[in-house]
């Protein structure tokens, strides 16, 4: 449950920068995770009349505002027609439909959550988060990076020839993630994304060679990625899974 005194919807960024950085206050998103916390501020920031619910696309690129629902993404042509559905595909099967119409992008996105499918497909693209005081940051920096006063504006993806995948597993449809992995291959270059472990998605970048004999190289990778317990599955549990959902995605993008 969350409790605060005061609700304001700002009408642009600057605005909701000076109520951020002048009060206790938080940026709400969606508010749909934020409610499972337990937290008590001032002021609660709602940023639906400050014009982030935009997804456009250019030559080069598509950028996507941070208060487009996960349904609006996932209903999107723009994001339908990219890498044959692979965003789509992840963010359709995230919870609820109910949920996903409430669920924003930059709320997915911003806390950094662990369990966010959305995250570990994206660390796989060519993604940069754009803040409204920090600037431009690359996704995989951004989730390295310790950045609390500040707001998420939107997010861009660069246009890149890739060949993609995505696997994840759950306990039940509408629960979150055990594990997931994403894997894109460019020409000569793999990136593969884990996340759920359960904590927050960790990006590996390897030369196309390194994945010659695919069973020797994902016994090497497991050895770098940490997996711990929770309430949904046991460490060891996500290693094995892992290992063969991993092994999957390889071979779809590469052989």
């Amino acid at each position: 449950m969350i409790y605060f005194k005061e609700y304001l919807k700002p009408k642009n960024l600057q605005e909701a920068y000076e109520v951020l950085t002048s009060k206790n206050a938080k940026i709400i998103g969606g508010a749909t995770f934020l409610k499972l916390s337990n937290q008590s501020f001032e002021t609660a920031i709602d940023l639906i009349d400050a014009k982030l619910d935009f997804i456009r696309e250019s030559e080069n690129e598509i950028e996507i505002g941070a208060m487009v629902t996960l349904s609006e993404f996932g209903d999107n042509p723009i994001i339908s027609n990219l890498y044959n559905g692979f965003l789509k595909n992840i963010t359709e099967n995230i919870l609820s439909f109910q949920m996903r119409n409430l669920i924003t992008v930059g709320g997915t996105i911003f806390p950094k959550f662990g369990f966010s499918d959305l995250i570990t497909g994206l660390l796989v693209l060519e993604t940069e988060v754009h803040l409204y005081k920090n600037g431009k940051i690359r996704l995989e920096d951004f989730l390295n990076t310790k950045i609390q006063k500040d707001i998420l504006e939107k997010i861009t993806i660069k246009k890149k020839p890739l060949a993609v995948s995505f696997k994840n597993i759950k306990n039940s449809e509408y629960d979150f993630s055990i594990i997931n992995i994403a894997v894109s291959k460019s020409e000569n270059e793999v990136k593969i994304a884990v996340g759920a472990r359960p904590a927050m998605a960790v990006l590996i970048t390897k030369d196309l060679n390194f994945f010659e004999d695919i069973d020797k190289a994902v016994e090497s990778l497991l050895n770098k990625i940490k997996f711990s317990d929770d309430l949904r599955a046991s460490k060891i549990y996500r290693q094995k899974v892992c290992k063969a959902l991993l092994k999957r995605a390889l071979r779809e993008v590469i052989q």
